[in-house]
């Protein structure tokens, strides 16, 4: 089947928040003709199906949007910016370093940009990628498989569910069970969670398991329990026709990794500087693709903020090289952005986004590079798993661009 060829200023692979963001503020500041491709029937990405307020603010909806709202929200104003919007369109691979090849049920395409953008966002691990073993019933769900069986297509689940994890995706999952009407019998965490207390929402009580991990899935024609042990090596099966798997998010990072951009060891996705630079020449990345998983609100605003570096290098075509890597020790996780650019540009807020593996009470954080100190500051307030912390960027001006990587400890 022949391709049809076609070329665009700014082709945004991605019809999520970031992408979404990224689309109409690049096509309201006059960056030509800008292209937004979506996989999905419907664009939006995870809000679509996210039926709980807390979504919007100041720009988006208002705040106490509910998921779906915001989604059509953010589609909205991409399209009234003048941005082009195509559903059912999957990219399959690369033709050239800022060439594409989709499919659609409208043919083949080949299409050449001026600029990339890839906002493909992020994807929670499966039951089979964390290698939990047993039977393979119906009955096993991540979250977002769980939201969408709920909200778009009104399935029934089940009865009695458990939850794998306790992080805020946890208590999302949670919330949606209960609205399907299915009783939580737990939420089972291999950490020590910061409330081992019942788990209390609208009247129902959940205990959390910490310190737990799932060994094994029981039944056949449907799932009948979840085996686990604690820490102190007790077992035991809980009684459940359903769980859900939450979290362990990673990017979607294989279109990326097809193009050859370098991917940072700490978030798995794309390396990148604050200009959301990665290390192939034209190609910019944003969002959740960056670091699963921020909130959308986060997505939508780093969308926005790549508008200025992609008109300046469609102006200019400039591309910078050999720029120093900041990286993290245990038990930091990892840090975003995580190149330093040449320019002296700032991230989003001024500040770096840091994960860790484990709660940290009031840490000291070092950042040096080539044995040399750039900066300390001791956080205040304790840090948790799965939830941000942040790094001021004042020091990047006193970065050696010629040197060593950063890195940034606890002490």
């Amino acid at each position: 089947m022949t391709r049809r060829e076609r070329t665009v200023d700014v082709l945004i692979v991605g019809g999520g928040p970031a992408g979404l963001g990224a689309g109409a503020e690049l096509a309201a500041s006059g960056a030509g003709r800008v292209e937004i491709l979506e996989r999905e029937q419907t664009p939006g990405g995870i809000p679509r199906h996210c039926h709980h307020g807390g979504f919007g603010g100041r720009t988006i909806g208002g705040a106490g949007t509910t998921g779906p709202a915001y989604a059509r929200e953010c589609v909205a104003a991409a399209v009234r910016a003048g941005a082009t919007l195509r559903t059912g369109v999957t990219v399959t691979g690369w033709a050239g370093p800022l060439t594409v090849d989709t499919t659609a049920p409208t043919g083949l395409e080949r299409i050449t940009a001026r600029a990339v953008v890839l906002a493909t966002g992020a994807r929670e691990r499966s039951r089979s990628a964390r290698l939990v073993p047993g039977s393979r019933p119906p009955g096993v769900y991540t979250t977002g498989e769980l939201q969408q069986a709920v909200h778009l297509y009104r399935q029934r689940i089940g009865g009695r569910a458990v939850v794998i994890g306790d992080g805020p995706v946890g208590h999302a999952a949670a919330d949606t069970l209960r609205v399907a009407g299915l009783e939580v019998v737990a939420m089972v965490t291999d950490r020590a969670p910061a409330r081992l207390a019942a788990l209390t929402r609208g009247g129902d009580r959940a205990p959390v398991l910490g310190r737990t991990t799932v060994t094994a899935l029981t039944g056949r024609e449907r799932l009948t329990g979840v085996s686990v042990r604690h820490h102190d090596g007790r077992t035991a099966t809980l009684r459940c026709d359903t769980v859900v798997f939450t979290g362990d998010w990673i990017p979607e990072h294989e279109l990326a990794r097809r193009a050859g951009v370098a991917l940072d060891p700490g978030t798995r996705g794309p390396a990148y500087d604050a200009a959301h630079r990665t290390s192939e020449a034209g190609i910019f990345a944003v969002g959740n693709l960056l670091h699963g998983v921020e909130s959308a609100g986060v997505a939508l605003a780093e969308g926005r903020a790549v508008a200025a570096p992609v008109l300046r290098h469609l102006a200019t075509g400039e591309w910078p090289t050999g720029r120093p890597t900041v990286a993290v020790d245990p038990p930091l996780r990892w840090i975003a952005p995580n190149l330093v650019g040449p320019d002296g540009r700032l991230p989003l807020d001024g500040r770096f986004t840091l994960r860790t593996t484990r709660r940290l009470a009031a840490p000291l954080l070092v950042v040096r590079q080539d044995g040399r100190e750039l900066h300390r500051r001791r956080l205040l307030l304790p840090v948790v798993p799965d939830r941000p912390l942040w790094l001021r960027a004042g020091w990047l001006d006193r970065v050696d661009p010629y040197g060593g990587p950063v890195r940034i400890t606890v002490c």
